[in-house]
Formats: structure tokens, C-alpha cells, sequence
């Protein structure tokens, strides 16, 4: 299975949460390119599996200007945040999801997002909106799975891990698709 994860984080939350992702599918034998959203290829040909994830901003996916609310948090230093290099700069999820070449794709697609720890109806779904949006274009989305911050934006215990284990369900999925 040859899988391509593709993120945006602002403070490596979603980063490590792909990370995690990546670690799993290849202690599962899978081969697997990790990348931002802003360096990720448009031609999606070769790849059995595309793994999108985001954090979540404003309850959806994450635009200029979030992405300089972002920048502004960690410069203020109160919530201890590092933002990641190119963060606030680059292009993200949003961005990728409009130019990247679908219609002759034959990968499987999943969706990841990181959020605030607290109810789906205040904190919103960057997973949905990546659902969302490739649905709009014809695509279908398998799997998708949220992964929590606390109230300063950072990853709670035990969510890294757990994307590792999320990501073991999606083996069988690809691993049926070959066989078809």
C-alpha cells in the first residue's frame, strides 16, 4: 500500500497526529510520504491511499487569516506555542484540496483533523470539512477521525497513540481494494 499524508499544523499537533499515522501504516508494511499541504503533489497517480488531516479553525479548515490568529498566539507566548516553520506563511489543506488533480485518482481518501476538547457542535470538524469538500468533487471518504487539544492547543495524552491505532483500520480498507 503506498500512502500519502498530507497536513497543515500550525503548532505540530496535526503533524505529530500524521506522524503517528505514518509510524503505524509502516510498521504495517506500507510505504508512506508525509507531507504539508503547501509541498504536496497535485498528481495523486501511483498512491493507493491519501490521508488528509488538518486542525480545525473556526469549525472548519483553516484560511489566511486563522492562520495569522495562529502566528499572533505564539507570538504572544501566554499558551507556550511554537508555530510551525511556514505555518502562517504557506498555503494549507484548503488551498491543496482545489488544485490537486482528482478525477483520475483511483486512491482511497481519509480525513484527520486535531480540535479543542470539547462538544463537536462548539468546536466544529476540519475532518467533515475535508469530507466535505472532496464529496463536492466526486470523491468518497472511507474513514475519518478527530483528534483533541486542550484549551491552549496542545494534543492531549494518549491522541498520538491513538491515531497510530486509528490508522491500522485503515489497512483492511485499501488492502479489500486490491483485491477487487
Amino acid at each position: 500500500m503506498n500512502t500519502l499524508i498530507v497536513y497543515e499544523s500550525m503548532f505540530g499537533n496535526t503533524r505529530r497526529i500524521g506522524e503517528a499515522i505514518a509510524d503505524a501504516l509502516r510498521a504495517a508494511g506500507a510505504s508512506v510520504t508525509v507531507t504539508t499541504a503547501a509541498k504536496a503533489p497535485v498528481d495523486l497517480t501511483g498512491y493507493d491511499r491519501v490521508v488528509i488531516g488538518a486542525p480545525t479553525h473556526a469549525h472548519s479548515l483553516p484560511q489566511p487569516s486563522s492562520r495569522k490568529d495562529a502566528a499572533t498566539w505564539a507570538e504572544e507566548g501566554r499558551k507556550e506555542l511554537t508555530l510551525e516553520p511556514g505555518a502562517a506563511d504557506e498555503s494549507g489543506v484548503r488551498e491543496w484540496l482545489q488544485r490537486v488533480a482528482l478525477a483520475e485518482s483511483t486512491a482511497r481518501f481519509a480525513s484527520f483533523s486535531t480540535r479543542a476538547d470539547f462538544p463537536l457542535i462548539f468546536a466544529g470538524d476540519a475532518a467533515a470539512a475535508i469530507k466535505r469538500r472532496l464529496r463536492k468533487r466526486g470523491v468518497t471518504v472511507d474513514a475519518h477521525e478527530d483528534f483533541r487539544v486542550d484549551f491552549d492547543s496542545h494534543l492531549l495524552d494518549g491522541e498520538a497513540q491513538r491515531a497510530g491505532e486509528w490508522a491500522t483500520t485503515l489497512i483492511p480498507v485499501a488492502a479489500g481494494r486490491d483485491r477487487d
